[in-house]
């Protein structure tokens, strides 16, 4: 014959292991969890509490009224794997987690539109990581924003940095323009990840007084600007590579007008009208103005 248990045992059991079994299940270590589902971003927080960690519920990946982001499903796994034992995916350029993987988790949703042509690009062959540039939990992305966006490609494109810096230069440290006017950083169909096929075309963009079409052209115009212009800086006026008539002698030489190369000796103690006609002021452009083309009918030389 079976003993029935009196029911206000049962009651004082239930009162005291109803209020203390929680209390475990709280305690349970986070790598417990293994479905998507059962993860929540407090999980995350309790730990990482830190300003720019949190931050990311002010961004657009962290909106859960937005069907684009799967923020509203997976929340913080989304990004950073199933299994949050902190974390399965870590992102960054020190991250232990390889670039190549952590790439795949954004190229996962930014796919499409100017990251078409990331496979084979120089940044994706270089191993660089998306996290690299962008900051994610950022409200603001410094790679977004003109006013930071050149200091960012500029952490790894000294060079380039250095020659924003000479007299001559595009106002990219007013932040009136940025690297991504005229590159492309995710990849596109030319060597320089220039967002038109050629850098011409490019340059074209702003200097459309330059395109033409003109009677009278310029080859190297229509060939490539950067065979005089440097567009990251130069001492020189007008971005040029080389001050006239040096530039203009590269190709202009002893079989044309003027028949002398000149170099600047004996200026200007000789008197010679001619020669320091052609070396004082703006050189050969004190003749030929309209270097990059004319409509003149007698502008085959790009007179004035």
């Amino acid at each position: 014959m079976q003993r029935r248990i009196p029911g206000f045992i049962i009651f004082l059991l239930i009162a005291y292991f109803g209020s203390y079994v929680p209390a475990v299940l709280a305690e349970e270590p986070l790598q417990q969890i293994d479905t998507l589902d059962q993860i929540d971003p407090s999980d995350c927080l309790g730990c990482h509490k830190e300003p720019k960690i949190a931050a990311i519920f002010s961004t657009p990946h962290a909106q859960k009224a937005d069907p684009r982001t799967q923020f509203a499903d997976h929340e913080c796994a989304t990004c950073h794997g199933d299994k949050p034992q902190h974390p399965k995916i870590s992102f960054g350029a020190k991250a232990k987690t390889p670039v190549d993987e952590q790439n795949q988790v954004c190229l996962g949703c930014h796919e499409r539109g100017s990251r078409i042509h990331w496979q084979g690009s120089i940044h994706q062959t270089s191993d660089l990581a998306c996290a690299s540039c962008h900051s994610v939990h950022a409200v603001q992305d410094p790679i977004l924003d003109k006013k930071t966006q050149t200091k960012v490609c500029f952490g790894c494109h000294a060079e380039q940095k250095a020659q924003s810096y000479l007299r001559s230069r595009h106002p990219f440290r007013e932040a009136k323009m940025v690297c991504t006017d005229c590159h492309n950083p995710h990849g596109s169909t030319t060597e320089f990840l220039l967002v038109e096929n050629t850098v011409t075309e490019t340059c074209y963009a702003c200097h459309t007084e330059k395109r033409g079409p003109f009677l009278w052209e310029h080859p190297p115009v229509q060939e490539n600007c950067a065979l005089c212009h440097n567009p990251h800086g130069s001492t020189q006026d007008r971005l040029l590579k080389v001050r006239p008539p040096y530039l203009c002698q590269q190709c202009h030489s002893d079989a044309f007008h003027p028949s002398t190369l000149y170099d600047g000796n004996g200026l200007p103690s000789t008197g010679v009208q001619s020669r320091m006609s052609r070396l004082l002021a703006e050189s050969c452009l004190n003749c030929h103005y309209f270097i990059h083309g004319s409509n003149h009918p007698a502008g085959v030389a790009f007179d004035r």
